[in-house]
């Protein structure tokens, strides 16, 4: 029977859904495990929240409702057309499904999706004391990067620069400062600026522009914001002039589905620029 249904399931997997699905009542408790696991792998054929990946997902539950995975694909749909609401339920049984592999990213979507930075701190906290010999990494990133945005976003300046130290420091020591997320450097350089610190914040902006090899609105924009505080018009205008054009070519800090945090637009180098050329009349009239 078994045979049968992954046969189906190789030759045109939707007809499985159609034709096979009638012949799951008869098999055991394993087999429909098995046979879950063995669909699931195949629904990443479809695109995420498509009505065909969510029929292969609804399928897939109905073998196994414990098929964490499934459980938790099953969240992309509501989440990527903002429906929070319907999302929220979903991948809260997920995470009870298999905590180790969700809290950490529920965390990321808290911070990245609700802006509620103290949930999302919970959740990277929660992961430290279900994975204590390991750094989860939602998304890519270690939920130190993760936690020093969500302490950014709540302007605990202190807690955001010393969870990018301890993010950078530990990727330094493993593979070379080089090897550090770039945007790492500029949340870190906001940090400082933000608490008072310009020479420390302009350190890291500089770290930023180099890693990303000069290719960054933000660095460039950040850069010529502290030069113009400190009376370096000239130096403040050309750095900004390179914040526009990377800006105007796309080499900004972004997110596909929401707003970055501290996410800068082109108004921004607008008023700078507006600014910088008002206090250079002023200078030429004196």
């Amino acid at each position: 029977m078994v045979k049968y249904l992954k046969y189906c399931l190789s030759t045109f997997f939707l007809a499985l859904l159609l034709s096979c699905g009638n012949k799951t009542e008869t098999l055991s408790v394993e087999d429909k495990i098995a046979l879950s696991k063995e669909i699931y792998t195949t629904s990443g054929r479809f695109g995420q929240g498509t009505a065909q990946q969510l029929s292969i997902l609804d399928s897939v539950l109905t073998l196994d409702p414990s098929n964490c995975k499934a459980i938790r694909a099953r969240t992309i749909a509501y989440l990527k057309r903002g429906l929070m609401k319907e999302w929220k339920p979903l991948f809260d049984q997920a995470v009870e499904c298999d905590p180790k592999e969700w809290v950490p990213w529920r965390g990321y979507l808290y911070l990245q999706f609700y802006r509620d930075y103290e949930k999302a701190i919970a959740d990277f906290d929660a992961s430290d004391t279900l994975t204590p010999n390991f750094t989860d990494a939602p998304q890519g990133h270690s939920v130190d990067y993760w936690r020093g945005i969500a302490y950014l976003g709540l302007k605990d300046y202190e807690n955001s620069i010393r969870y990018f130290d301890r993010y950078i420091n530990e990727i330094t020591e493993e593979n070379g400062e080089d090897w550090a997320e770039p945007t790492a450097f500029l949340y870190r350089g906001i940090a400082h600026y933000e608490n008072k610190n310009p020479e420390a914040a302009l350190k890291n902006f500089n770290k930023m522009i180099l890693y990303n090899k000069n290719k960054t609105a933000d660095g460039s924009y950040y850069k010529a914001l502290i030069l113009f505080e400190d009376n370096k018009y000239e130096e403040a205008k050309k750095e900004l002039d390179l914040a526009i054009e990377n800006y105007n070519l796309g080499y900004f800090n972004k997110h596909d589905y929401t707003e970055s945090l501290k996410q800068i637009y082109i108004q921004d180098l607008n008023n700078l620029e507006a600014a910088i050329n008002a206090q250079s009349q002023i200078n030429i009239k004196l």
